[in-house]
């Protein structure tokens, strides 16, 4: 048998070292992430579109919300008074079968309310559109829309508005500031009335117990008693005057003031007459020692001398005021009452005339204190005038 000899492998021969080759920098290789699966990333879509919906929806609703507080802020803006400090009255005639919508037109048109689809709204709203009443009204510009709508569901007959005269006021009044005028002809004129209205009534011939002995010719200066009234909204001019006449009659008998002018041989006529110039005279309580000195001078056939006489006629006849103005009006030049009153009474100058205080005094002058300083002798008046009266005593 043949024996092949064993071949022993060669030992391994040692390898020289091997030298790496340089390389370029290059930056880190970020580790690979896991990749997101597909129904994760689905999801974070759906998330992100809910929530910008969600944001365009919140916007919508803000906006929506400031819209409706901007127009409800403009709806009470159209409620509130056309002009707050216009306490004028307005006339105004709501003709029956009036609908809302042409009631609306002819409040707007009368310039008592700011906006026609407001006054709509509201009376809907309040549930009184159906309620709306037709008649006159007086009505004012300071008053809301809320107020106005009232006014015609309470009904021309039942709403009422209130009317003042006030004492030594006259019939009219051109030489005052428009502002500061309180005559019968502008207080009836800022309660709605016409022109034509007043003088109407102021012209027509009444038969009333107060009236009973003031001459056919003569107006009714002097006989509108200052009071504070109340009318309702379609009352005439005829039936305020009445009224006020009916108010000044009761206060005549109460005070039993025909009878008291009587004893002091006076008509009420006159005695009305000798109150008008009493009240545009006084300043205040001395009303009855003023009635004194004009008694006085009556009885000594003397001038009553009081400027508020000739200063009414001037302004009445639209000339300058003068001193010497020749008409009867002028108690400087003419002895005795004038021809009629000068002014409204108020009821304390009606009781002087009726009571004048005692005493023997001649003269009296109102002061540039507004005090009333009374004198016997002319000596004692001019050193009044001295003393008391450096500016108002150069009024004409």
């Amino acid at each position: 048998m043949d024996i092949k000899p064993v071949r022993r492998p060669t030992p391994a021969q040692p390898q020289p070292p091997v030298t790496p080759i340089a390389q370029p920098d290059m930056p880190p290789i970020a580790p690979t992430l896991p990749t997101m699966p597909i129904e994760n990333q689905d999801k974070k879509q759906h998330i992100r579109k809910r929530k910008k919906w969600f944001l365009i929806v919140a916007i919508i609703v803000a906006l929506g919300i400031i819209a409706a507080a901007t127009a409800w802020i403009l709806y009470q803006v159209q409620l509130s008074p056309v002009d707050a400090n216009n306490k004028d009255k307005v006339e105004v005639v709501i003709a029956g079968g009036s609908t809302p919508k042409e009631i609306a037109a002819t409040l707007k048109d009368k310039e008592v309310i700011r906006n026609e689809t407001a006054f709509l709204w509201y009376t809907r709203f309040e549930g009184v559109q159906n309620s709306l009443q037709a008649g006159t009204y007086r009505l004012s510009p300071s008053e809301p829309t809320a107020a106005i709508a009232a006014h015609l569901v309470k009904g021309a007959a039942a709403d009422t508005f209130s009317i003042t005269f006030y004492p030594g006021a006259t019939l009219v009044d051109t030489v005052s500031k428009p502002e500061n005028r309180r005559d019968v002809t502008t207080v009836l004129k800022n309660a709605g009335y016409s022109e034509k209205e007043i003088s109407t009534a102021l012209s027509r011939q009444y038969t009333h117990p107060l009236l009973q002995d003031k001459p056919a010719s003569a107006d009714l200066e002097g006989y509108i008693f200052g009071e504070t009234y109340q009318f309702a909204s379609g009352s005439t001019v005829e039936d305020i005057l009445t009224k006020t006449f009916d108010e000044y009659y009761s206060y005549i008998e109460q005070n039993n003031l025909v009878e008291a002018f009587k004893q002091r041989n006076l008509s009420l006529y006159q005695g009305i007459t000798l109150a008008s110039i009493i009240q545009r005279e006084s300043g205040g309580d001395d009303k009855p020692q003023i009635a004194q000195v004009f008694y006085t001078r009556l009885a000594m056939n003397m001038q009553l001398g009081s400027d508020v006489t000739y200063q009414y006629i001037a302004d009445k006849t639209g000339i300058a005021r003068d001193t010497n103005i020749d008409s009867p009006y002028n108690t400087r030049r003419y002895t005795g009452l004038p021809p009629g009153p000068i002014a409204v009474p108020g009821l304390a100058a009606l009781k002087a005339v009726a009571a004048p205080a005692e005493g023997n005094y001649v003269y009296f002058l109102s002061g540039d204190d507004n005090i009333t300083y009374f004198a016997t002798t002319l000596a004692e008046h001019e050193a009044n005038i001295a003393n008391h009266c450096q500016m108002k005593c150069q009024i004409l």
